[in-house]
């Protein structure tokens, strides 16, 4: 970890929070497909309902950036009061706090980022590398959540690409005037 640079640190989480950015705007698609009135579906008696993968999804991406903006990790629950009671007021809430936390971490120095963190006594990762960790985990649970959204009545939006509800769609070309 010595190679690091307090310039790749600048860089690796400007790169970052512009994939993050673009993958929030993706996420909140996905949440807002889930229909209010089937919040309770679940695919196995295992897994978990639609509405707690949901909550699980927008609160830890929340307490991911939290905890790098604080430099430590509580990842404590929320109280029932903080969470939305609707899937509008989620996206509602996912947007608001995410933008929020991005702004936190986008005003830590490079020195800040290069701080190694304790995560739980598992990583001890400089602060900047947490948001690579934070991306695959949503990453991970909003694949898992766009398979519960056609069992449950709804579509699945483009995601990567098309998908059997909202095909891709190539850009209009521009065309220049001759």
């Amino acid at each position: 970890m010595s190679a690091l640079t307090p310039d790749f640190a600048l860089g690796y989480r400007a790169m970052m929070l512009d994939g993050l950015a673009r993958e929030v705007e993706t996420t909140k698609r996905v949440l807002a497909a889930i229909p209010d009135g089937r919040k309770d579906y679940r695919p196995d008696p295992c897994a978990r309902t639609a509405w707690e993968l949901a909550w699980h999804l927008a609160n830890t991406d929340v307490q991911f950036m939290d905890g790098i903006a604080d430099m430590e990790f509580k990842m404590a629950a929320r109280s029932e009061m903080e969470k939305p009671e609707t899937v509008a007021q989620l996206v509602e809430w996912y947007d608001k706090n995410m933008k929020r936390c991005a702004e936190r971490v986008g005003a830590l120095s490079a020195q800040q980022l290069l701080t190694p963190v304790n995560f739980m006594g598992v990583f001890n990762l400089p602060a900047a590398f947490y948001l690579g960790f934070l991306n695959n985990h949503s990453i991970h649970h909003r694949g898992e959540l766009a398979t519960y959204l056609r069992p449950m009545g709804s579509k699945v939006p483009s995601i990567y690409g098309g998908s059997y509800d909202e095909p891709f769609q190539m850009p209009a070309q521009e065309t220049s005037a001759a």
